[in-house]
Formats: structure tokens, sequence, C-alpha cells
């Protein structure tokens, strides 16, 4: 079923060349351990975290010098030899996340937040003897604050200035769930892990606590159809930078799919 059709004029980034078109690329984005780290922090303080999207945010970067033909069926009837100057830019061009983030970080400077001198996504804001905490991921933003008229202003400010499509409190990021409380944070992946099973008809397995006991290597000694799709899915689930207490069960997972009863896999001894 088709909820609605989408349209979006998207500029032919791949004609651009380097040196002519454009110079800097980069834009700083905010690593997993810098979001864990943040949950941890606002858990330790006792106030809960929040989370606002940007609606179309490429569109909102400043560039300059950057020319497109006029779009097919758009022509103006008066000036066909003539092109368009963008001064804002468009999906598709190879500097638009920067221009991006060079228009958020303008805007979170001018405000009076300082950023962080390690990570260039983290914008700290103190007034009084509160502090706000923001944390940049391309289009999605993460904040809280221990003033929670702090983090309201802060929420109006960026509705005034940007058009929001998503604001609330912080449940879903990067994969992630999220679970803010009163005894703490609990971070899980239970949509993920359903998706997974329901995808290989996996739903009414039966469960075991572990996938493969650690240090076990296993040989796979026929292809097994599926099996590559399933590692795929539980790779980024299982693996060591979610903390796994023992990172070889993933190692197991990733070369033996077939030891939970499948055909193809026979364990290896390593003395022979």
């Amino acid at each position: 079923m088709v909820v609605r059709n989408k349209a979006r004029l998207v500029a032919q980034g791949f004609c651009q060349k380097v040196g002519i078109d454009y110079e800097e690329t980069f834009a700083p984005v905010a690593h997993l351990e810098a979001i864990r780290i943040l949950l941890a922090f606002a858990a330790s303080k006792g106030f809960k975290l929040h989370q606002m999207d940007v609606k179309s945010a490429f569109l909102n970067g400043f560039i300059e010098d950057v020319y497109v033909r006029q779009p097919p069926g758009f022509e103006s009837a008066r000036f066909l030899d003539r092109v368009y100057k963008l001064r804002k830019a468009l999906y598709g061009l190879k500097q638009a996340p920067r221009a991006w983030y060079a228009r958020l970080k303008s805007f979170l400077l001018k405000s009076g937040s300082v950023m962080g001198s390690v990570d260039k996504t983290l914008f700290l804001l103190s007034r009084g003897g509160d502090t706000l905490i923001v944390q940049i991921y391309v289009d999605d933003i993460i904040f809280g604050g221990s003033s929670h008229a702090l983090v309201s202003s802060f929420a109006e400010q960026m509705s005034r200035e940007f058009e929001m499509s998503l604001m609330g409190e912080l449940q879903f990021f990067l994969g992630l769930q999220i679970k803010q409380g009163p005894e703490g944070t609990f971070v899980h992946q239970a949509k993920y892990t359903r998706d997974i099973l329901k995808k290989f008809e996996m739903v009414d397995s039966k469960p075991s606590l572990t996938g493969l006991l650690c240090r076990v290597r296993c040989v796979i000694k026929n292809q097994v159809r599926g099996a590559t799709s399933i590692n795929g899915g539980t790779e980024d689930q299982l693996s060591p930078k979610h903390d796994l207490e023992c990172p070889s069960v993933v190692f197991g997972r990733r070369s033996c799919p077939s030891d939970q009863g499948l055909p193809g896999a026979k364990p290896h001894n390593p003395a022979n």
C-alpha cells in the first residue's frame, strides 16, 4: 500500500569534479561510542534525552558558485539559454553534507553554545548553573539538560530556525531502542531482533541462551543458502561494539551458522 508519493529535485553530483566544482566535502558525524557515553552521562545526572529530526536538512545549507541546468518541465521560456545559481544546497551535491553541518554549527555557536575540542559534533550550552548538551548525527539531533526550561527554550529556537519532522523523548536511534526511566536507561534491540526472525521465518524457533559455545571454531563445509544474510543481520546486533562479554560467540555465529542443526558445518580441531 502506498502511503504517499514524494518527489524531490536532485542535483547530478556524479558530474562534479574535485577542484573545479567543489573542494572539501567532509562533515563530522558522531560515533556510536559518543552516543553511548552521552546516554551514560545523562543517566548518571538524572536527566532525560530528547531527539529532533530536521526535515530536508541538506536543503538548509548555504553554498557559493554552484550552477545547475534548468530542471526539465520548469524551463523559463524567456531564458532557455541560462542556468540557475544555487543559494542553498541540493541533495546529490558533493558539498551538501558539509554545507548543512556548517549552517547548523554556525547557528549553535551564535546561540551561545561551545563546540567540543575533540568531538566536533558535541555542543555545550551553559546558563547559570544549568547545562544543555547537544549531539549531532547528520540531521538527527540529541539534546538534554539539567533544566527543563533550558531544554524547552532550545527546542523552540530550533523550531523557529528549521522545519522539524520529529521531536520528542529519545526512543530510537541508529537501530538502538532506548528506554529512559527513574531507575536508569535501558538500551536494547528487541525490534531489530524480531525483524530478523520474521524475515527468515524463525519467530517460532526454540530460543537459546548462546548461539555457540565460546572459543569454538567451525569451518563451513558447504555453503548454506541464506546463511550469509542471517549472519549479516546478526553481526551488527552481536558485534563487540555492544560490549559483548564473549566476542568469540560472534565469530562462532558468523563462521558457523549451521552449527544449530543446519547441514554443512563440522567442528574444527586446531591440533589437526
